[in-house]
């Protein structure tokens, strides 16, 4: 089993009525295909997290990278694991908004992942702020 984190942009900001059917279909697809994970909308920003069968997961992730309503994916963080943290989500999802408010978006994006309590994913979700937030 593997865990796969990446990032790509949107080429248009989130809305609701852009998200709701990527999660329907996400959520169909990923339950057919043994995948779970968690998608972070923010922006234009997409962070997804994708776990499950090597195949299956690599079935998917080449299936969203060639998705025309993003660009530039990047797979951050690609790894074996034991077990998955997002067994109960065919696709989880948090927005993140617009990232901005009070703080800046880096911190916007800290206060997001705070409470992911596995360290080494909440490592890789740090690596992220680090190299790719605004």
């Amino acid at each position: 089993m593997i865990r796969l984190l990446y990032i790509s942009t949107a080429r248009q900001a989130h809305a609701s009525s852009v998200l709701d059917p990527i999660l329907r279909a996400s959520r169909r697809n990923n339950a057919a295909a043994g995948v779970s994970g968690l998608l972070v909308a923010g922006g234009k920003r997409f962070l997804q997290v994708l776990e499950g069968p090597e195949a299956a997961v690599e079935k998917t992730y080449r299936r969203i990278s060639t998705d025309h309503r993003h660009v530039a994916p990047v797979i951050l963080s690609r790894r074996h694991v034991a077990e998955r943290i997002f067994a109960e989500w065919a696709m989880g999802f948090q927005d993140a908004g617009s990232l901005s408010g009070a703080g800046t978006p880096n911190e916007a994006l800290m206060a997001l992942i705070a409470p992911i309590s596995d360290p080494n994913l909440k490592a890789d979700f740090e690596g992220f702020v680090r190299r790719h937030a605004a």
